[in-house]
């Protein structure tokens, strides 16, 4: 099998058609618990790192917005709220265990009137062109087989004068932070992901995804490559995340 027939799924070689699978099963192995993980695993910065992420969208009331890899709903809580009833939230998520922990958990804040879902694959959005205000994508991009593809299927469905919201795991900046964080990485977050979810495996597939994913230049990059323009990014604590944002014009 060659190189162009293969991706990786974490440090391994698989067949790119079995990757989306492979995902699927990580993330149907931890959905009931994906927000305990998150707080335990970040000591609840997530949360302050999508509050930075809802205030750069400049979402307003009346827009129309998808939140892709949307899982639980956080974002997609939020931009209900901003775009009001005359808006539209779209979260979307390729993993139908996730949507479904998502669905359940804005439908028992009420939030019911302006959101759909829909289980979608991000590399062919069944949307219509030039149809969202602004796109988001947190802590999605890196488990996309062909991100390339997915970027420009983005860039496709978002309105001219949109603007597309990476949220992403990167390559760490600050002096001595690398190494620290490599330990973290690779020790703590299996092993709470065996206490948590009884899952230790799912959670080493993190570490090493978040290390395959492009960095913070590389990904600018891929988003000027694919027709986004004035792309810039925000490192967030050291650069451990970095927030993406392009537009279309």
């Amino acid at each position: 099998m060659s190189e162009q027939d293969t991706t990786h799924f974490g440090y391994r070689q698989v067949p790119k058609d079995e990757k989306a699978g492979r995902v699927a099963d990580v993330f149907h192995s931890v959905a009931a618990k994906y927000d305990l993980m998150n707080d335990l695993m970040s000591g609840g910065v997530h949360r302050l790192w999508k509050r930075y992420t809802i205030e750069m969208s400049g979402v307003r009331r009346g827009q129309r917005i998808l939140d892709l890899a949307g899982g639980t709903g956080d974002l997609a809580g939020k931009f209900s709220e901003l775009v009001g009833p005359e808006g539209e939230v779209v979260l979307a998520d390729i993993n139908a265990s996730m949507l479904s922990v998502g669905r359940q958990r804005l439908t028992d804040r009420g939030l019911v009137g302006n959101i759909e879902f829909a289980q979608v694959n991000a590399e062919e959005l069944p949307f219509p062109d030039n149809h969202f205000d602004c796109i988001t994508i947190a802590f999605g991009l890196r488990n996309v087989t062909d991100k390339d593809k997915a970027l420009a299927s983005m860039l496709r469905v978002l309105k001219p004068g949109g603007r597309l919201l990476v949220l992403e795991f990167s390559k760490p900046r600050a002096p001595g932070l690398g190494p620290v964080y490599d330990a973290y990485s690779f020790s703590v977050l299996p092993t709470l992901g065996a206490m948590i979810t009884g899952d230790r495996d799912s959670y080493r597939y993190l570490a090493e995804s978040i290390r395959m994913h492009p960095d913070q230049e590389s990904l600018k990059a891929m988003m000027e490559a694919a027709g986004f323009e004035r792309v810039d990014y925000y490192n967030l604590t050291g650069g451990i995340v970095a927030l993406h944002r392009g537009f279309k014009f």
